[in-house]
This record gives structure tokens, C-alpha cells and sequence, in this order.
């Protein structure tokens, strides 16, 4: 049972569970709300209202900015708050780049130049990535140094990105601002954004600066509960210094000359006077004896606390042994008397900070003309302990704190350990105790261990993000064979990843393109394609097309219209652009040849209606590889516009309901593969590059199928040169609740117990650290808010950290929760070293990676993983890749122990249930809740589904099922299992011994009965009783385990069932096909098919393959006559069977009945393996027509080679090669 609540305890959950609202994050006029660092930044100037208001003062907001992660999401929450920002006065204008917004803010400084104005000032808000402040440095320069307004004020507000994981190169923005002047300040929380921020303001008001406030994804993207009290912060302003009779802020008329005297005289020592006043700079831990200091700031704070915390070291333990800790909230400039006061009786600091110096270098400029005796020593990128010198005369790459990637608190933790277990001279100032001595010396080993445990060989496999299904990009950035592209900033840049894409080389933003103009000269090559994104063509791309322009090169942009801003989370463009628009400037910029090329030509139908020239060229994406043929082989710059609406987008849309409808076309259309009649070629992977094409394995090999909860509709799949493809009109996939049959079973479940909750200190720490894994977009961040809120509602310390970034299209996601007791216990927003308590595992690729694998330790890590495999986007391009599962999972379990993981297949078991696998996850929550796992109470985490708003009653009852399972899991996979598609589940095909052998080669028999007659079957029987003989005589039942039997048995039947017209007939009339449709399909619908019949099918002039058409369905009962054919199969009078590829494939069943004489006429124990793999071939011809054609040669060469190491020759000499028969 869960531990009975106090009274007090208890009321203030039940008024919390009541009160609590969603919105509290922007109404709640004081207290707690939960909230994540970007909803804090909406917050934060609607505080800065308050105050003023509550000041007297008539003030309004301004926000302009572009996005860029981590700060991608903080337009969307912008729009959502629109409401709330209104009331506050407070407006909101995206700009249509960083540097435009920029300038925008600077006007809103202007505003009180004008005696015009309506209010008392204009406090301004800019945000953007890294890269954007480095394009708008112009500005910041410029209207620093023009200042501030006196009411107003301009918060400058940088999305670092630290660890590249959403950008083309790691940034921090410290140095840039550092050259512009502004004063940059770094928060370490959640609740820093909001108290900085107001001091952030204040700051500028007071010096007339801009100030810079940097932002990192460890705190922009994780959530926590703050409180959002107006009258929280008190600002002081400095009484030790006095402005100029004239103060500091913005004016005109104003010369260059004196803004500078004014910036360097005046405005940087108001800005250091504020830190002093109001203490933004401090020792937060003190010793009376230290000798020993840190100094650090921001995120690199809160992994100094954690690592200190690790080592054993609380605040009472530094004290102890002397060891001083120094917090700068204000990192540039580093105010100078705090930190002297600080630094005086030290004798080495250690100095704390992500990338490149900054405070480094401040602290030793500061300290360098002490005295020797009372200088301390200063260390912090490099160990300079041996008196070596400086940075750069240090050996290349001895890092103590290295300025590359990111820093840890295990890094940290090893740096003050080593400065603390051998102290060297300063050996006599402290006494370390030999309890503290094993604290840090436990944990040095366990991040040693953990790190050599690492570093061992171990089954891998990455996932990387890919477009999503559906994605225009999946068809736009092909090239044809002999070109190349180039890539720029956008979702089109994964590109780049993708080697059948050839695209090489990328540029910053807005520099598409623009390189090739520096390589033309000097090359042979005469053209290449530029991909472009459209939101960027909008930002600044047009320039780059009109340099290509001017310069006269050979290029060939692709501008990808998609309707959306899709890598920031589908954001509309900042303004006005149609593809008219585009056609109109770029006619006019003088591009030799304008066109379009779409999936929906149907909407240029009557191009003067749209403004479009009427000789406007419009194409269908088929003949994409056609256009660009014709296009690079034109001189000059040439424009193709790609449109096809984001399918993340168009889903977004489709949920949306606009008077009663869809806000986008949701077509009742789906797609179904019938697996009998898939080969397993991959061909609908390499036309569609889709991830909702996934393979299953069936007891014929591996097949495809259709991930309808990931599907966007986009049937480019349909391109795949396959019969099996089906299409579902009308109806709609079947909505569960509870699961087929589960009405009874649910009225007859008992009540659950309740279980006894882990306590949150079960390993030691003052936090509980909850690690989820999954896939982007499958709903991973949504398990660690509902956690988060949960949290929240209890009155308990919370953070949450979600690491999604460019993850999210398909990529390893992370979110990384830490449930304390109260708010102070709370450090480091990700889980240390070691230091996972749960891992809820929504993946069991991303739990099986080294992220995830280091935060696992054996008697303390516990874990639920969900067993599903879901491919990643190596199967795109290799139809037989493996997830090595079993290895996956002994990783898991060499880091984790055995005792507490458990591996179920709740994907599975969620689309039973509920209909959709993306419930997976909140059954996780259930199942680690009820196993104990979960430090929270149950009402308040179903209360945090209700908060959350989406499906509520679903995701509820998912947590519920989760529950059930992990109570009483045989009756839950009981109940689930008539759903179930037996032979897909369970490892048909293996053979472990004689009996097995029997059985698949009898299930082989019957089906080729149905397949043709019993002749045929015995036919089939009668070879494989030879070969079975002939193995278990030569090599032996046991050393042998019939794997040769087995090879031939599964490649004999393939290429005597081969799929002519009679057999996919019989397949898709087949009843047992047909109820599976039932089983996923209600209301009234109907099956079109999607077929190249070779009598009737001419040649697609795009492709140069036969024509697929869709038949409708009048084809089933045309098929149900057709199937009966199959007596004439390879008669005289088969009318299918004149041609070349029939002829062939009865050809490839007589060579191999040929080559199984030979193998076993030649098979000893020391070619057993070679003729195992030698009979194996057969298995990778594959497909239909010019895809079983092109297989067909690959296999020939395979089997000359192997057939020739069968009969001992070193080189092939004379092997029968399939051919048609005459």
C-alpha cells in the first residue's frame, strides 16, 4: 500500500488536485505552478507588467525574434499565450530573421523619443539560436551603444546549443556578446529565468545596456515548479555609484564618439554596480579554513552541486574541509570585488564553465598583480598544477575541463576529487577524513567502472532522426545518378545522412548554393542542385539565389515548399509566401526556367485564377527525376519549386477541428499490405523512403506492413513495384476502448492493490531519477510531463528534462525526471553517473545506447522496457536489417543487473487495447507504478493525464492496462491474445531438431497443394526427404542441425511458390485476408488494388518500369475467377506463362533442383558451411518484375562465387547462370 498520507499532507493533495490548472503557468498570480524554461519565458514579461503596473508605471511589451533550438518552441508557446500576453499589453511580432527582429527591438527603444508615445516605455524581448546572434551582432553593437529606454529596456535572449544536437555546429554565444558589449547573464533554473529575467531588465533600464541572457537546452527544455510571485525579486538599485546628470539611456540626438565614451566610461560600471547591489554574483557554500574554491555559473553550477553532492561533499562537509563555492549569475563582466573577496585566502580555484573561457580568463586578469603570496593558483580548461603556463602552453588536448562537447558532473566530479585527494602543498590546510575519503573515492570508482564498461564491445544500434513518414523531403531531394546537391539549414538537411540522396556539404543559413559559386571555375563538374527550404528562402535564401544568379553558375535550386516551418514544429512563415509569389520574384531576379512540381497538380488547374504565368510548367512528383534530368543540362540558374504540405503539419491540421471539420483533408484512405503476397523485396521502402513501412516477420520470411498509427497518408508506398498493396476506401480503422471482447473482462477485473512505493532516497540520494527513452514523436516528452505535473500536485521537488531537439524526427529522445522531497534538493537537471533509479524504456534501441546505459548500476537501477522492435532508418536502405535484440537486452542487463528489468511487448499489447501503439507509453507509467516503482500517488498522476488534455480517457485507461499487466500479466497477454497473429509472434521457420525440420517442410507441402495440386506438393516432399538423408548421413543430425536441410527446404518452396497471377489471385481472395481487414476496418468501405497486369500495362516514362494502375473493386471477383487458373499454370495454353520473367522463374526452380544434386553429391563436414550459405541464395530473389529481374543478377554472381568455393576453385570457371527457358 502506498504510505498513509498526514491530514495536513492529505488536504493539501486533495485542494491541489481540485485547484490546479493548466494555465496556472501564465494566470496564477503568486505561488507554485509547474512549468517548462520556455513557458517561464512567456511568463516572464507578463511579470515584468505587473511590476510595473504595481509601480505606477504605464508600460508595454514587445517580442520579436526567430526561432532555433533550444529556443525552437518558444514562438508556438508565444501564439498559444497570445491571449494572456494581450491582457499584459505585450505584443508579439515574429520577425523574418534574427537580425530584422533585432532591429524591431531596437525601436521599440525609440519609442519614448517621441513625445507621441502612449506608454511610460517599451521593455523588449529578442530571441534567437546561437547562429542568430552571430548574423545580428551588427545590430546589438549598434544599439547598445545608442542604449536603452528608461522604462523600457532590451533583453537579448540566446538558444545555445552546446552538444550540436539540434544544430551544424556546437555555439556559445558568451564571446559574441562579450564583443558587442552587452552584459550576459546565465541562468541555472527554471526559476532563474524568471528572477534574472526581472533583474535582466532592471539592469538595462539602470546602465542603459542591452543585456544578454544565454539559455542551453539542460534548462530552456526542462520543467519544474517555481514560483511566480510578482514581488518575488527586490530590486536594489547601487548606491556606491553615480550617473551622469544625464543617466544613461537612449537619446537623440547622440554621435558615435559619445556613445562610445558614454558605453565605456559609464554604462559598464553601472552594470557591475548592479551585480553588487543586488548580490548576482556570491559564495553560496563558505569555509572559515578554505583553501580550496570554485567558480562557476549557469547550467555549469548545477553539475558542480550534483558532482560535489556525489562525492559525498553537502554544504557542511565543504565547510569542514575547506572548500569555498562561487556562484556568478552574471558571467560577462565579472564583477571584480565580490569575486576578490571570494578569492582572498585561497590557495587554488578551480573554475567551472561550459566551452571556451570566460570567466577563466576574467578571474586571472582580475588576480594577476596580487602578491605571490596571496594570488592562489587558477585552473579550470587546463590542469596547470605542474607550473607548465598558460593555455597555449599546454600540450594539445590535456584537458581538465575540455572546451569541447559538454560538460558533466562526472567530469567535474573527477576534477575536484583529483584536487582534493592529492592537495600537494596545500596537504597541510585541510584533513580529509577517511569517511569523506571513501565517499569520493566510491564514487570516482563507480564513474570509472561505468566508463571502462563503456568502452567494452557491446551490441549497438543508433537511431538516427530521419524524415518523418510521409515526408515531402522523402521524394524532394533525390537527385539523379550522376548529380549531386548541396544541403543548408532545415529538416532537409538529414539529407545529408542519407547516402542514396548524394548530398554533400552544407552552408549556414541563407547561404544556399553560394558555395558553388567559388567551385565552378575550378571543376570539370557543370552543375549541381541546391535544396532550400522554404521558411529559409523567406529569411534570407532569396539572396543566395540571386548571387547564383548574378555570377552566372550552373545551379539548380529546389526550393521545398512545404507550407511550414517543419523543423521548429510546423510554425507558419513569418509573413506572406505562395508559391505565385515565389514563381513572380524569381521570373523577375532573371531565373532561366521557373517550374513546379507537386503531388497535387490538380490545384494548378487553372493557373490565371492563382496569378500564375499561364505558361507556368506544372509538374507531378513522378516525374521529378525526368525534370531534373532536363534541368541540368540548362545553362544558368534554373528554379524548381517542390509542393507538398509537411506531414507532421498536415497530421497537426487534421486534428484540429475548423467548423466541424478537419483543418486539413483527411482522406478515408488507407494502405494495407498483404503479406502473403509481399515478397520482402524493399522496393516500397526505396520509392517511398517511409518509416510507417516496417517489416514483420512471417513463418515465409520477412514481409512488410503498415504503421497506421504512424502513417501520414502520403501512399508514395504505392510506387513499390508490388501486387500486395491494397488500399481500404471509406471507414476507418477501428476505434477500441478497453479492447475486442474486454467489456466482460473489465467488469470482472478485481480492484488493483495499491503497491508500496519505493521511497525517493532507495539509493541513497536525496532525488529519485526516472530515465525515459523512446522515439521522437511517439509521445516520450508527454511521459515525463505527466510525471513532472504529478509531482507538482503532490507539493514534491521536481525537474524534468526533455531532450528531443532534432530527435524528434525519429531520432533517440530522453527525458530525464528527478522527484525530491522539496525544490532545494534539486541540482543537475540530468540524471548523474550511475544514478537511474527507473528506467521507463519506450524503445529498446535508445535503451540499449551508451546515453542510457551510463545512468544504469546494478542494485539500483530498475527497469520496464517495451520488447517491440521498431526499425530504424537503416531498414529504409537494407530490406534485411537486424535489430540485435537478445544483445540489446544483455546490455541492458550487464549495466542494470538482472533483478527488476522487465521486457514486455506493450506496443502490441496497446494496439489490442486501445488501437494505437503510441499508448505504449503511458502503460508504461502504469505497469512501473504498479510494480512500486514510482514514488508518486495514483490519483495524482491520473489527474495529470486530465491536465494534460489529450485523450484523457485513453491514455487513463492505457495506464490502467499498464497496471493489469504488471499485476497479473498471464491474464492480460490471455486476453490479448486471440487478437494476435500467431505466426507473426512467435520464431517460426527456426529449426532446433529433426521434428522441426518435419514440420516446416510439411507446412511448405500443404501450402503448395493450395498453391498448385498434390502432385506438386510430392514433388517438393520427395527432393527434401533426399536432402534431409543425404545431411543427416554426411554431416551428422547433431554437428550438422539440418541447416543445410533447412536452406534448401525454405529456398526450394520460394521459388516453386512463385507468385504468378493465378497466386496473387488466391491471396488476396483468400477469406483469411479478408478478415484481417475486418479486423482493423469498420464502416463502409471498399479495397481498390494496385496492380501492373503485363498484358494490358504499359511502360511509366518516368520510371521505365511497367505502369502500376488501381483497380477497384470489381477486381476481387475478377480474381476469384483468375485464381482458378492455376491448372494451366506453365501449360500450352497459361497465357501468362509466355512471358520472359514466367519462363524465367519455372527456369529457376529447375537449376535449383540441378544445384541441389551437385551440393549434395559434393557436401563434406568442410564445405557444409558454404553449401548451407550456397542454398540460402534463392532467398534474396525477391520481388516482381525489374525488381526480381535486378535481384536475379545479384544472385547469380552470389551463387558463381559460392558455387565455385563449393567444388574447391579459386576462381569461377564454368557455372550454369539462370536464363530464361526457350
Amino acid at each position: 500500500m502506498n504510505a498513509p498520507l498526514s491530514p495536513a499532507v492529505s488536504e493539501a493533495l486533495r485542494r491541489a488536485l481540485a485547484e490546479v490548472a493548466l494555465e496556472d503557468k501564465y494566470t496564477l498570480e503568486s505561488g507554485r505552478a509547474f512549468m517548462s524554461g520556455t513557458q517561464a519565458l512567456v511568463r516572464l514579461p507578463m511579470l515584468q507588467r505587473e511590476r510595473d503596473r504595481a509601480a505606477g508605471l504605464n508600460t508595454a511589451g514587445f517580442i520579436s525574434g526567430y526561432r532555433g533550438s533550444p529556443l525552437g518552441g518558444l514562438d508556438q508557446a508565444l501564439w498559444k499565450a497570445k491571449e494572456h500576453l494581450a491582457k499584459h499589453q505585450i505584443v508579439f511580432q515574429p520577425g523574418l530573421n534574427e537580425d530584422l527582429a533585432a532591429t524591431s527591438v531596437w525601436g521599440s527603444q525609440q519609442v519614448n523619443l517621441s513625445p507621441k508615445a502612449k506608454v511610460d516605455g517599451v521593455f523588449a524581448l529578442w530571441y534567437g539560436k546561437g547562429p542568430g546572434v552571430d548574423r545580428s551582432g551588427d545590430v546589438f553593437k549598434h544599439a547598445n551603444a545608442a542604449g536603452s529606454s528608461r522604462h523600457g529596456g532590451a533583453l537579448i535572449l540566446a538558444g545555445d546549443d552546446h552538444g550540436a544536437k539540434s544544430s551544424t555546429l556546437p555555439h556559445q554565444s558568451d564571446h559574441i556578446f562579450k564583443a558587442c558589449g552587452l552584459p550576459v547573464f546565465y541562468p541555472s533554473s527554471v526559476q532563474d529565468y524568471l528572477d534574472l529575467g526581472v533583474h535582466a531588465w532592471a539592469m538595462s533600464r539602470y546602465s542603459g545596456l542591452w543585456v544578454a541572457m544565454k539559455t542551453v537546452t539542460e534548462v530552456v527544455e526542462a520543467s519544474a515548479s517555481v514560483d511566480v510571485s510578482a514581488d518575488r525579486v527586490n530590486i536594489v538599485l547601487p548606491s556606491d555609484f553615480v550617473l551622469p546628470p544625464d543617466g544613461l539611456n537612449i537619446r537623440w540626438p547622440d554621435s558615435p564618439l559619445e556613445q562610445e565614451a558614454r558605453l565605456l566610461d559609464y554604462k559598464f560600471y553601472a552594470a557591475l554596480a548592479y551585480v553588487r547591489a543586488n548580490k548576482l554574483n556570491r559564495t553560496v557554500i563558505d569555509s572559515s579554513n578554505a583553501w580550496f574554491g570554485i567558480v562557476t555559473g549557469g547550467k555549469a553550477y548545477l553539475d558542480t552541486r550534483q558532482a560535489l553532492e556525489d562525492l559525498g561533499l553537502d554544504e557542511a562537509a565543504c565547510e569542514r574541509i575547506g572548500v569555498r563555492v562561487f556562484k556568478c549569475d552574471v558571467v560577462w563582466p565579472l564583477e571584480a570585488q565580490t569575486v576578490s573577496d571570494f578569492a582572498r585566502g585561497l590557495g587554488e580555484v578551480l573554475v567551472v564553465e561550459e566551452k571556451r573561457q570566460i570567466m577563466e580568463y576574467a578571474l586571472k586578469e582580475e588576480l594577476y598583480n596580487w602578491p605571490d603570496a596571496e594570488r592562489p593558483n587558477i585552473y579550470g580548461k587546463f590542469d596547470e598544477k605542474d607550473g607548465r603556463g598558460g593555455e597555449w602552453a599546454m600540450p594539445m588536448g590535456k584537458w581538465l575541463l575540455p572546451a569541447h562537447a559538454e560538460l558533466s558532473p562526472a567530469l567535474i566530479a573527477k576534477a575536484i576529487a583529483a584536487r582534493l585527494l592529492d592537495p600537494g602543498k596545500f596537504g597541510s590546510r585541510f584533513e580529509l577524513d577517511a569517511d569523506t575519503r571513501r565517499a569520493i573515492e566510491a564514487r570516482l570508482n563507480i564513474i570509472e567502472n561505468k566508463e571502462r564498461a563503456l568502452e567494452q564491445p557491446h551490441a549497438t544500434a543508433v537511431r538516427t532522426p530521419t524524415f518523418c513518414s510521409g515526408c515531402p523531403h522523402n521524394t524532394s531531394t533525390h537527385v539523379p545518378e550522376g548529380s549531386r546537391a548541396v544541403a543548408g539549414i532545415g529538416c532537409h538537411y538529414m539529407a545529408t545522412w542519407m547516402p542514396e540522396r548524394r548530398t554533400e556539404t552544407f552552408t549556414q543559413m541563407g547561404g544556399e548554393g553560394v558555395p558553388w559559386i567559388g567551385q565552378a571555375p575550378f571543376t570539370d563538374e557543370k552543375h549541381i542542385f541546391a535544396n532550400l527550404g522554404d521558411g529559409t528562402y523567406f529569411h534570407s535564401g532569396l539572396l543566395a539565389i540571386r548571387a547564383s544568379i548574378a555570377a552566372g553558375v550552373n545551379i539548380t535550386y529546389k526550393i521545398l515548399y512545404n507550407d511550414a516551418v517543419a523543423m521548429t514544429g510546423g510554425q507558419p512563415i513569418d509573413g506572406t509566401l505562395t508559391v505565385p509569389s515565389i514563381v513572380a520574384s524569381l521570373k523577375a531576379e532573371g531565373a532561366r526556367l521557373v517550374l513546379v512540381v507537386t503531388d497535387e497538380p490538380e490545384k494548378y488547374s487553372n493557373l490565371s485564377a492563382l496569378g500564375l504565368p499561364s505558361d507556368l510548367r506544372v509538374h507531378h512528383r513522378d516525374e521529378l527525376d525526368a525534370i531534373q534530368r532536363e534541368m541540368r543540362e540548362i545553362a544558368g540558374c534554373t528554379i524548381l519549386i517542390y509542393d507538398q504540405t509537411c506531414a507532421s503539419e498536415k497530421r497537426r491540421r487534421r486534428k484540429r477541428i475548423v467548423d466541424g471539420k478537419p483543418g486539413f483533408p483527411d482522406p478515408a484512405r488507407r494502405v494495407v499490405i498483404n503479406e502473403l503476397v509481399c515478397e520482402g523485396c524493399g522496393d516500397c521502402s526505396v520509392q517511398s523512403s517511409c518509416v510507417s513501412v516496417e517489416p514483420i516477420e512471417t513463418e515465409f520470411g520477412r514481409k512488410r506492413r503498415i504503421n497506421q498509427s504512424s502513417c501520414n497518408k502520403d501512399y508514395s508506398c504505392l510506387k513499390g513495384f508490388c501486387p500486395s498493396f491494397v488500399t481500404v476506401e471509406g471507414g476507418g480503422l477501428k476505434k477500441r476502448s478497453g479492447g475486442a471482447g474486454a467489456a466482460t473482462e473489465e467488469a470482472a477485473w478485481p480492484e488493483l492493490p495499491e503497491p508500496e512505493q519505493v521511497p525517493i532516497e532507495q539509493s541513497g540520494n536525496r532525488t529519485y531519477g526516472i530515465m525515459i527513452t523512446g522515439v521522437g514523436g511517439t509521445g516520450v516528452v508527454t511521459v515525463g510531463q505527466i510525471l513532472g505535473m504529478a509531482a507538482h500536485l503532490e507539493g514534491k521537488g521536481v525537474s524534468v528534462l526533455d531532450m528531443a531537439g532534432l530527435a524528434q524526427k525519429g531520432g533517440a529522445v530522453f527525458s530525464h525526471v528527478q522527484i525530491a522531497h522539496s525544490h532545494d534538493s534539486l541540482y543537475s537537471t540530468r540524471i548523474a553517473t550511475g544514478e537511474a533509479d527507473l528506467l521507463l524504456g519506450g524503445d529498446l534501441v535508445v535503451s540499449s545506447g551508451n546515453e542510457a546505459l551510463s545512468k544504469m548500476r546494478p542494485k539500483v537501477t530498475r527497469a520496464v522496457i517495451n520488447s517491440d522492435i521498431s526499425p530504424t532508418s537503416d531498414f529504409l536502405r537494407d530490406p534485411d536489417w537486424q535489430l540485435p535484440a537478445e544483445e540489446l537486452k544483455r546490455s541492458i542487463t550487464g549495466a542494470a543487473g538482472s533483478q527488476d528489468i522487465d521486457f514486455v511487448d506493450l506496443s502490441g499489447l496497446a494496439t489490442h487495447f486501445l488501437g494505437d501503439s503510441l499508448y505504449a507509453n503511458p502503460m508504461l507509467i502504469g505497469y512501473a507504478w504498479q510494480k512500486g516503482w514510482i514514488p508518486l500517488n495514483r490519483s495524482a498522476i491520473e489527474r495529470a493525464f486530465e491536465l494534460n488534455g489529450m485523450a484523457v480517457k485513453n491514455n487513463q485507461q492505457a495506464f490502467l492496462w499498464g497496471r493489469r499487466l504488471a499485476n497479473d500479466p498471464d491474464r492480460v497477454h490471455k486476453l490479448a491474445a486471440p487478437a494476435k497473429v500467431i505466426e507473426f509472434k512467435r520464431p517460426l521457420g527456426q529449426v532446433k531438431s529433426e521434428s522441426d525440420l518435419l514440420e516446416l517442410i510439411e507446412r511448405r507441402a500443404e501450402f503448395l497443394t493450395g498453391y498448385q495440386n498434390k502432385r506438386y506438393a510430392r514433388r517438393y516432399r520427395t527432393l527434401m526427404e533426399r536432402v534431409r538423408q543425404a545431411e543427416g548421413d554426411r554431416i551428422g543430425a547433431e554437428t550438422g542441425k539440418y541447416r543445410l536441410s533447412t536452406a534448401i527446404a525454405k529456398s526450394l518452396f520460394k521459388l516453386m511458390a512463385y507468385k504468378d497471377e493465378y497466386e496473387v489471385a488466391r491471396l488476396h481472395t483468400d477469406p483469411a485476408f479478408r478478415e484481417k481487414i475486418a479486423a482493423q476496418f469498420e464502416g463502409d468501405y471498399k479495397l481498390n488494388f494496385h496492380l501492373s497486369p503485363p498484358i494490358i500495362s504499359k511502360t511509366d516514362p518516368n520510371s521505365g518500369r511497367p505502369r502500376k494502375r488501381q483497380f477497384g473493386p470489381w477486381m476481387m471477383s475478377a480474381m476469384g475467377v483468375l485464381r482458378h487458373g492455376k491448372r494451366l499454370r506453365g501449360t500450352p495454353l497459361d497465357p501468362f506463362g509466355r512471358t520472359e520473367e514466367r519462363r524465367q522463374e519455372r527456369a529457376l526452380i529447375v537449376q535449383f533442383e540441378k544445384l541441389i544434386d551437385e551440393m549434395l553429391n559434393l557436401l563434406t563436414p568442410e564445405n557444409h558451411d558454404t553449401a548451407v550459405e550456397l542454398a540460402k541464395v534463392p532467398m534474396n530473389i525477391r520481388g516482381y518484375g525489374p525488381v526480381k529481374e535486378a535481384n536475379i543478377e545479384k544472385a547469380n554472381a552470389q551463387q558463381a562465387e559460392l558455387l565455385a568455393r563449393l567444388r574447391g576453385q579459386e576462381q569461377f570457371k564454368t557455372v550454369a547462370v539462370i536464363r530464361p527457358a526457350s
